[in-house]
């Protein structure tokens, strides 16, 4: 039996599940300050974050934290990784095609009257890691808004992994991560199309027992961001939204940042998803938007009735 807390947090909602609930307060207090401190490293949406020095600084150099650092390495990694496909330089792109603010407060999105632009490119990023410092040219806004949100998960779930006898479950908006030692069986979790959808909506019930698993959606109904992290799918190549091949992606993987980042490039490469998620090796389920369902890897079937 587990317990658990949940709140809105970065535009988003935070979870914390544990196996002992004496534990509870020690594990939401964790999740808390790693939610607070990656939010003011590294959110578009303050002004006092590192985020918004660093856009607001176009060539120069910018000092920042070590996290700031750890979670623009994580960007840039999955920028690699990924050919391009999960750029953190498209912070102008979402900005331009109206995706600064809250999904109804969007009357460009609504009426069509929109306007799309290309990410520059990751490698135009510069980061010192000595300083440490980042440069970013003139025309290049970061974004770190996924990349990010997954980064916390894993950081707080190895934190708890250290801090507590038992073990604990970190969801945030649909990336999870596991600390420590799980419940006989495993974390039940259900996968659908939306993260705060009730345990019996649509979908199919999975067991995570280590690592992480992620899900993402192009569904522009869900995005929101209000006052945090929260992430619409850009692709980079041409700043428009990616293409509802896949209604959603869920990736497991060996922490919650890898299967973010695969999950996400899912969505921008389409019909290509499947054969590269193999190729990975990466247990995966996708939805197209039609319903059906694809998966990859040893990924389980559903369970029959």
């Amino acid at each position: 039996m587990s317990e658990s807390a949940r709140w809105s947090a970065i535009g988003t909602t935070a979870e914390v599940f544990v196996t002992d609930e004496r534990e509870l307060p020690l594990a939401r207090a964790i999740l808390e300050e790693e939610l607070e401190a990656i939010d003011l490293a590294c959110s578009r949406f303050r002004d006092d974050s590192e985020l918004a020095r660093v856009n607001a600084s176009p060539g120069r150099w910018v000092d920042v934290s070590g996290l700031f650092v750890e979670a623009l390495d994580a960007a840039l990694g999955a920028a690699r990784a990924t050919d391009g496909d999960v750029d953190p330089t498209v912070g102008r792109a979402l900005r331009v095609a109206g995706y600064d603010r809250d999904y109804a407060q969007l009357p460009a999105v609504r009426t069509g009257r929109v306007r799309f632009v290309a990410a520059p490119g990751w490698r135009l990023v510069q980061l010192d890691r000595t300083r440490p410092s980042v440069r970013v040219p003139r025309g290049v806004e970061l974004d770190l808004g996924s990349t990010a949100k997954a980064l916390a998960a894993d950081r707080a779930a190895r934190r708890c992994a250290e801090a507590l006898e038992g073990g604990a479950l970190v969801n945030l908006g649909g990336d999870l991560a596991v600390g420590g030692p799980p419940p006989p069986g495993g974390w039940s979790v259900r996968v659908t199309d939306d993260h705060e959808a009730a345990f019996d909506a649509p979908g199919q019930t999975v067991s995570i027992s280590s690592g992480g698993l992620a899900t993402s959606s192009v569904a522009v109904r869900r995005w929101r961001n209000g006052d945090g992290l929260a992430h619409h799918i850009i692709d980079p190549s041409s700043g428009r939204p990616a293409s509802e091949f896949w209604r959603t992606v869920s990736v497991a993987a060996a922490n919650c940042l890898a299967a973010n980042i695969a999950s996400t490039a899912a969505i921008v490469r389409g019909a290509a998803a499947l054969p590269w998620l193999d190729s990975l090796r990466l247990p995966a389920r996708l939805v197209g938007v039609d319903g059906e369902v694809a998966r990859v890897s040893d990924w389980p079937a559903e369970a029959t009735a």
